[in-house]
């Protein structure tokens, strides 16, 4: 009977991470990426509170889907942030 290979039996190593190489973002990115979120928030909740008639006048429920928007850029740059 033919004998198997013999397994390595070295330790496990773990990958080196690669987010060590990467250099950390700059001062501007927070501020940023806080100030869409709320310019997102604040949008939606001035869309509701003066039901549907500010910010932009006339495009109605579109004011959500730009507000909504807006704060996806900053959960985008969340994702981002080291």
């Amino acid at each position: 009977m033919p004998e198997s290979k013999a397994r390595n039996k070295g330790g496990y190593e773990a990958p080196r991470a690669k987010a060590a190489a990467q250099k950390p973002n700059g001062r501007f990115f927070a501020p940023t990426m806080v100030t869409f979120l709320l310019i997102g928030l604040a949008w939606i909740v001035t869309y509701y509170l003066t039901q549907g008639k500010y910010p932009v006048p006339n495009i109605d429920d579109w004011n959500l889907v730009i507000g909504i928007g807006i704060a996806l850029i900053g959960f985008g740059m969340l994702t981002r942030w080291r």
